[in-house]
């Protein structure tokens, strides 16, 4: 049988069926269909030549049709024909058109040549998705872990008595830091850190406090501070503040119920009796305050001798009371709950005493013990880095981490760790398995006060040595409790040190006014009843050479701005191209955009009395930056005969002598002149931590290696 044969038994069947069942005339292919009113039907066919129209439109209220009886079996293969149709379409001529209904898309739908197409394509679409998953986990997997915002740039200390005044009572506040905020943005700065402003009576710079939740007045208001944390987020920058959980002001409301024995602030403080002979009072021990003397103070009220580390003014809080820890915890959720990023936790190797408060051993044992006065005339086996301390520490850092689940919102925490050993040093960045600070501040740098070549390598080789693995190194050069850089170690070393600063792998801080070379005043009459020698690095930042160097409208300042501050002053730098701040906005710059300085190796090359060496450096990049500093007087270095494999000629991209115009400098002959530092750059496959020689000098906190091909880091190298 044909196909247009069996197309016309198709036709015939079904409309000898139709007239036969239905009440209604319908007419032939072509004509109008007249049905009877009431229930309706329609059952539409076309045909042209052998293309039908297998549509099958079936009213909802048409009833079910049975067969006839008296039909013959003929009738009924022919009406089994046209109403339930054979899997495969009838007419093998047909083709597919607009408006078909579901019933015949169905049928071309199961034909090899529109099913095969189809399948092909979906698994193709799985194969892909799975694929795209599987590079998704891949790169996931192999990437280093991202630096984390107080890793990415460099932190600015700001002491706000000393910043700006905004309100012309000749004092810094937190308005006037908010004032210098674009400033601060364009040393490409990334956190900022605020000494103490908490509320506090004392002239101690803060640190004896009435009231950890309130801002000291001098400084505004608790809308001041919220308004600055606010602005500072709004320039994507972060903030971290000074904690001093060791002490409080004896103006403090927990010590003036502890001095009066109310409730459980009674152990709050380190009480103990003392004797009383010929009108002198006899401490319970030999233990001395950091400021020198006795750190027993007799309290008129209590009958009793308080512990005091520091001044008797701040008197130590008592740590192995619980109620004060949990005093303490609470503070600290109060300043994370504004939004604070982070803490530098000050002291913390005071927080615990002996319990059995026993002699401490003299330095010279043969001295006369009443004559032991000085700090450093005794070994602090039992007021310093006792057992426990370290546990303490891990609850600050349980804490901060409860506010740091949310992405983006990691909590940092730093500790002033000045111990007497690095190992010491070291154990603040906790152990394998249990996280302490993100790392201890590292003030040796600070505290040098002579410059060399050896001096340099030995500070920056005993911290990366003793650094446990995988944890951050940080390097600052000034800070509010130490003389200035330039007043330490000279003008033409200002320079130099910032280019070591931001060389160095890890974290560089800066404390304010370095950045354009600052220098200590040297006045005598500071109108303050401390320490006096400790005031000269905190004079007002020096802005312009308007009235008082442009930090204060008023007529007074509480510290003399410096003598120089005519030339030495941020808008003049601003205008010079070899400026020490235009330099280092440059460094800051290089810092932030050059993944061999914030990522790469670190590798000490070659060191003697004058200058140091060393290279920064990353797998898959192929070229390398080679820093040369020399720290002594004018010299020729001849880098060849270090038998390093360096070119003939290397690049200089950054120079600290602003009369060095060469584009390249000769490896045989390198003349420096005193306190000259140079970045210079070549390419090479050739890396030296990739080298034996080299291995015990080469150092990197988070390995990463780069992929020019898909320009990201990837960490299996």
């Amino acid at each position: 049988m044909t196909p247009c044969t069996s197309c016309a038994l198709l036709v015939a069947s079904v409309t000898q069926f139709i007239h036969r069942k239905l009440p209604r005339r319908v007419t032939t292919y072509g004509r109008s269909m007249t049905e009877d009113k009431g229930k309706t039907d329609s059952l539409r066919l076309s045909m042209k030549g052998c293309r039908t129209n297998n549509g099958f439109v079936q009213n909802e209220d048409t009833p079910e049709l049975d067969p006839d009886p008296s039909s013959s079996a003929n009738d009924l293969q022919h009406q089994a024909l046209s109403i339930a149709g054979p899997e495969e379409p009838a007419c093998q001529g047909v083709q597919p058109y607009a408006g078909m209904p579901k019933e015949v898309l169905f049928q071309f739908s199961g034909q090899a040549r529109y099913r095969v197409p189809r399948e092909i394509l979906f698994w193709l679409t799985i194969v892909a998705v799975l694929l795209l998953i599987g590079v998704t986990v891949a790169i996931i997997a192999i990437s280093p872990k991202c630096l984390d915002w107080w890793q990415a740039g460099p932190m600015y200390q700001i002491y706000p008595r000393s910043f700006k005044d905004s309100d012309k009572d000749g004092n810094g506040d937190l308005r006037g830091i908010q004032d210098k905020l674009d400033y601060i943005s364009a040393l490409n700065i990334k956190t900022i850190w605020i000494t103490s402003f908490y509320k506090s009576s004392l002239k101690d710079f803060r640190y004896g406090i009435e009231d950890f939740q309130e801002i000291d007045p001098i400084f505004g208001t608790m809308k001041d501070f919220e308004n600055l944390l606010a602005a500072i987020h709004d320039k994507g920058l972060k903030l971290v503040m000074d904690f001093i959980p060791n002490h409080t002001s004896d103006k403090h409301p927990w010590f003036e119920m502890s001095r009066t024995r109310t409730g459980k602030y009674t152990d709050y403080y380190i009480w103990h009796d003392c004797a009383h002979e010929n009108g002198l009072t006899i401490p319970p021990n030999n233990w001395l305050s950091v400021y020198g003397n006795s750190s027993w103070h007799f309290d008129e009220v209590r009958k009793q001798c308080y512990y005091h580390q520091f001044t008797k003014e701040q008197p130590d809080l008592n740590f192995r009371n619980p109620d004060v820890q949990e005093e303490i915890k609470e503070i600290i959720q109060f300043w994370l709950s504004k939004g604070v990023d982070g803490f530098r936790f000050d002291a913390v190797k005071f927080l615990l005493e002996a319990k059995d408060l026993r002699d401490e051993i003299q330095v010279n044992k043969s001295q006369n013990p009443d004559t032991v006065v000085g700090y450093s005339e005794l070994y602090h086996d039992f007021t310093a880095t006792q057992v426990g301390m370290h546990d303490i520490v891990r609850s600050f850092r349980q804490t901060m981490d409860e506010y740091s689940r949310e992405p983006g919102r990691y909590r940092f925490m730093g500790t002033e760790a000045y111990e007497d050993s690095i190992d010491r040093t070291m154990m603040y960045y906790g152990l394998s398995f249990i996280q302490e600070a993100d790392f201890p501040l590292n003030n040796y740098f600070s505290n040098l006060h002579t410059l060399s070549g050896s001096t340099v390598h030995d500070i920056i080789l005993s911290w990366m040595e003793n650094m446990p693995e995988g944890k951050w190194p940080n390097w600052m050069i000034g800070g509010p409790d130490s003389a200035r850089l330039t007043s330490r170690l000279g003008k033409q070393y200002v320079n130099t040190m910032h280019m070591l600063l931001f060389t160095l792998p890890g974290t560089p801080i800066t404390y304010y006014g370095e950045e354009i070379g600052m220098r200590d005043i040297l006045a005598t009459d500071l109108n303050e009843n401390y320490d006096s020698s400790t005031l000269f690095s905190k004079s007002p930042m020096q802005w312009d050479n308007s009235s008082n160097a442009g930090f204060s409208e008023g007529n007074h300042t509480w510290l003399p701005t410096n003598s120089d501050y005519h030339t030495v002053n941020v808008q003049v730098q601003e205008t010079q191209p070899s400026s020490a701040l235009k330099l280092y906005q440059d460094l800051s710059l290089l810092h932030a955009n050059e993944l061999l300085i914030s990522r790469g190796w670190f590798c000490l090359l070659s060191n003697d009395s004058n200058s140091v060496v060393y290279t920064r450096e990353l797998d898959g990049i192929d070229r390398v930056f080679l820093v040369v500093l020399n720290f002594g007087d004018s010299t020729l270095l001849n880098l060849q005969d270090m038998n390093l494999g360096l070119p003939t000629k290397l690049r200089v991209r950054l120079s600290t002598n602003p009369a060095s115009t060469r584009g390249e400098v000769d490896t045989g002959g390198l003349s420096l002149e005193q306190g000259e530092g140079l970045i210079l750059e070549y390419n090479t496959n050739n890396l030296f931590h990739q080298l034996t020689a080299f291995r015990d000098k080469c150092f990197v906190s988070n390995r990463a290696c780069y992929s020019s091909a898909f320009n990201i880091l990837y960490s299996v190298c």
